[in-house]
């Protein structure tokens, strides 16, 4: 269900979301909504620079929450975009793979400049998810900062806190002017944020059990983000739950987009640490303040299952060499993508996948698998890490074999991406049919 109208304002964009809802409900259009979420793209500043202007950027803002946005699984959200940008853009959701006509480049045009568009998606899962418009970087002027959106158990989880730590990256010219993603970064500092800021600060009781949902929400680098001083159990990887396990040393290696939902028992205060492959930074602080009185806390359970398959038929697997970013294999700029070039793989529904991600680049690329998410193959090709992802990192000259069910009927894209802050991010198509 999509519809376009023009020029809106705040107050309109949210009493249209407001009357459209009603009407679904009342009318039965293909089942209740049971959330609203109105977003707008508009342009925006950041303070990343003591005594400086402030930066303008751009950004996908929810205008109909106050603080983070959190849905819940099984909702059925009506999502009302209003794009206040000089350029043709929507939202693409990372880590949400039902069935969805969201998908901008699969044969729906982006909404052009002050209009607001209408569409129904259903929340399959839950965790940590993230709307941005890094597919649109060959149309964007100023770097735009991504949107996290929390999608809930429909259980209790046993914690004190949840907490975003989105981290991003900019890059910034003397004039403290940024360069958006793709385009030549020559003479500009790198500089990152966390949820916007310099220096994220964080304050908690000593014992309680925080969820700290890491985001990687830089265009291009790896980073490792640590917390110093505690064990941290990794829970979730890019909204899927896994077998707790805890992260070695303390620390998280994200690639680009990719998200860590971790436990953290707080203990004492202690400096968050981010590691960019060059060197490591302070970029904020947990401050403890007082204690909780209660019994030492218990080992974490699991978090609640998305219903992923358990086991996955590799002896019976469809597998192809998928070749990251070579120009020869059919990627393209998502401006020039088109669903009626040839697709790197298709599928029927229900079977295994098997991908043998080749990186002939001599930089780390990243992959990122829309519509589904992924195991990773051990070397042998005999068995999987005990989670999911849906983006993944390939160091140069490495092949990294991955494992999926095609449960979802459609057709997905796939993205590559160097690590390198000037490199094309490119696409290609897969079906399942």
């Amino acid at each position: 269900m999509t519809t376009r109208i023009s020029d809106p304002n705040r107050r309109e964009v949210l009493a249209g979301l407001g009357a459209s809802a009603a009407g679904l409900i009342a009318g039965g259009a293909g089942g209740l909504v049971t959330a609203q979420l109105a977003l707008q793209a508009r342009p925006a500043t950041l303070s990343l620079r003591p005594g400086q202007s402030a930066t303008p950027i751009w950004e996908l803002a929810a205008v109909s929450h106050i603080g983070d946005v959190r849905l819940k699984r099984f909702d059925r959200c009506q999502v009302v975009f209003s794009n206040n940008l000089p350029v043709p853009l929507a939202p693409v959701w990372y880590g949400l793979h039902a069935p969805m006509a969201a998908d901008p480049l699969r044969g729906r045009a982006p909404a052009p400049p002050d209009t607001t568009e209408t569409s129904i998606i259903s929340m399959s899962n839950a965790g940590t998810l993230l709307a941005d418009f890094r597919l649109f970087e060959d149309g964007l002027r100023q770097p735009a900062r991504a949107l996290p959106i929390i999608v809930a158990e429909t259980g209790a989880v046993a914690v004190d806190r949840d907490e975003i730590l989105l981290i991003e990256e900019w890059r910034l010219r003397p004039d403290g002017t940024a360069v958006p993603p793709g385009q030549d970064p020559k003479d500009t500092t790198p500089l990152y944020t966390i949820n916007g800021k310099t220096s994220f600060e964080l304050s908690a009781s000593a014992g309680e059990r925080l969820r700290l949902r890491f985001i990687n929400g830089s265009q291009r680098s790896a980073l490792a983000i640590k917390l110093e001083n505690h064990e941290v159990n990794v829970m979730a990887l890019d909204g899927q739950p896994a077998v707790p396990f805890p992260a070695r040393n303390g620390a998280l290696v994200l690639a680009p987009g990719a998200r860590a939902d971790a436990f953290v028992d707080a203990a004492a205060s202690a400096p968050f640490l981010l590691h960019d492959g060059m060197e490591a930074r302070q970029v904020g602080n947990l401050t403890i303040s007082g204690k909780l009185e209660r019994a030492p806390l218990s080992p974490p359970q699991p978090l609640p299952s998305n219903d992923l398959p358990e086991k996955l038929d590799l002896r019976g697997a469809l597998r192809f060499d998928v070749a990251l970013g070579a120009t020869d294999s059919g990627w393209v700029r998502p401006a020039t993508f088109s669903t009626a070039s040839a697709p790197a793989f298709r599928a029927r529904t229900g079977r295994t996948v098997v991908l043998a991600l080749q990186n002939p680049a001599p930089i780390t690329t990243v992959f990122h698998l829309h519509g589904h998410h992924f195991r990773l193959l051990d070397k042998l090709d005999d068995g999987w890490k005990p989670y999911w992802l849906d983006t993944l990192a390939i160091e140069p000259g490495q092949t990294q074999r991955i494992a999926f069910a095609a449960t979802s009927p459609g057709r997905w894209l796939i993205e590559s991406v160097a690590t390198d802050w000037a490199a094309p991010r490119l696409v290609r198509w897969y079906g399942v049919e």
